[in-house]
């Protein structure tokens, strides 16, 4: 254990101690703090100055009194006793969120190695995931969110044994998504509104996660069978605007802690399932902007938590009345007989007339994005039972 009273020769020692360790960042030329500090906040100060100085707009003046060896004074920089030395204090959080602020994350963020919280949303902040991040062992929560970071996936956070939240959506991120954050011991993953282009690979049942949110990304496939597996923990599932592809798989019924399930605007063909209506704990669908077809489930209209049910813009063409009664409901632009604001009698004919699904299937097989097992799925599925022809 550390002495929390040792403060000589502090850049010396840590010159020192990090050029040992291939992940640490190399420092930058900033004077020790003038006032004894034990180590971890001596790093704390190399590592909040070094990115004051990275720092170019700061308009609320939230890092303003980021200066003098105090670092626990600082604004928005929280500290508390370590985990392995209550009589050690340490930078535990900082929490930056809304501050409008433009800069960058230099490479000395890194020896904040006891931190556990990192927010920085709805900033201006840009480039890549420092590399040092690695360092971060006790992170907990991280979010980036609504910045101007881009590149291919910081995978980095893969290297984070203790991560539970992370948020990296509404920012420039691009490329391909690893399947391995699948397997991270996640509570809840934001990924949305960026530019990556995926599949959602087979291990997405691996995720323990509350939350997901891949929305308005390009995944251009089918989801999972294996997203059964997540029905032990999965509350929210949102994929809207993803290229998601085929038909709802039977298996999506398992998930029954679900809450809200958003697949609208995408390029989903067949029937809903039948085991949606095992969803007891479903508050909200959506499927809207879809080509989905067939009569809606009566069992769906008949969960007891159903407050939101929005299926316009597909081409339903049996409603029982019971959805008719629900709280809050979109049926327009589907083929309902009897109902306002459906598609044109002709729209519906040529969609009802032709095999639809030969339609999706050559789609999805010029799609690059899409692996063998994948199409080989869709054409199975539309084949068998869970995707029935859809001409009556």
């Amino acid at each position: 254990m550390r002495n929390p009273n040792f403060h000589t020769a502090l850049p010396g020692f840590f010159f020192f101690f990090f050029i040992l360790s291939s992940c640490r960042p190399s420092l930058q030329e900033y004077s020790s703090p003038a006032l004894p500090l034990n180590p971890r906040l001596a790093q704390a100060f190399i590592a909040l100055q070094a990115w004051k100085h990275a720092i170019f707009s700061d308009p609320k003046n939230l890092t303003a009194n980021w200066y003098g060896p105090n670092v626990c004074k600082y604004t928005r920089v929280y500290c508390t006793a370590a985990l392995d030395d209550p009589h050690v204090e340490v930078v535990a959080g900082i929490d930056l969120n809304h501050g409008d602020i433009q800069g960058f994350l230099p490479e000395e963020l890194g020896l904040l190695t006891d931190l556990a919280l990192f927010h920085i949303n709805s900033n201006r902040f840009h480039g890549s995931i420092p590399k040092s991040f690695c360092e971060l062992r006790l992170l907990y929560e991280l979010d980036l969110s609504n910045n101007i970071f881009e590149g291919e996936f910081p995978e980095v956070v893969l290297r984070l044994p203790s991560l539970k939240y992370l948020d990296i959506r509404y920012n420039n991120f691009e490329g391909y998504v690893p399947s391995r954050v699948f397997d991270l011991k996640l509570d809840a993953l934001f990924l949305n509104n960026n530019g990556f282009r995926f599949s959602l690979p087979e291990n997405i049942g691996n995720s323990p996660v509350s939350v997901l949110v891949l929305a308005n990304n390009q995944i251009n496939g089918c989801l999972p069978r294996s997203v059964a597996k997540m029905g032990a923990t999965l509350n929210e599932l949102m994929l809207t605007n993803t290229g998601l592809a085929g038909c709802l798989p039977p298996e999506v019924g398992a998930l029954g802690r679900l809450t809200v399930l958003d697949v609208s605007w995408n390029e989903l063909v067949g029937p809903l399932p039948e085991t949606i209506g095992k969803m007891r704990r479903l508050e909200q669908l959506n499927v809207a902007g879809n080509g989905l077809s067939g009569d809606i489930p009566e069992s769906i209209c008949a969960l007891p938590n159903l407050k939101n049910f929005t299926y316009s813009f597909n081409f339903f063409y049996g409603e029982p009345a019971r959805c008719l009664k629900l709280q809050d409901k979109d049926d327009r632009k589907n083929c309902i007989p009897g109902r306002p604001l459906q598609r044109s009698k002709e729209q519906c004919a040529s969609f009802l007339s032709h095999p639809a699904h030969s339609f999706v299937l050559k789609n999805l097989l010029q799609t690059n994005h899409i692996p063998n097992e994948c199409s080989h799925g869709i054409s199975k599925k539309l084949e068998g039972s869970s995707c029935p022809d859809m001409n009556r």
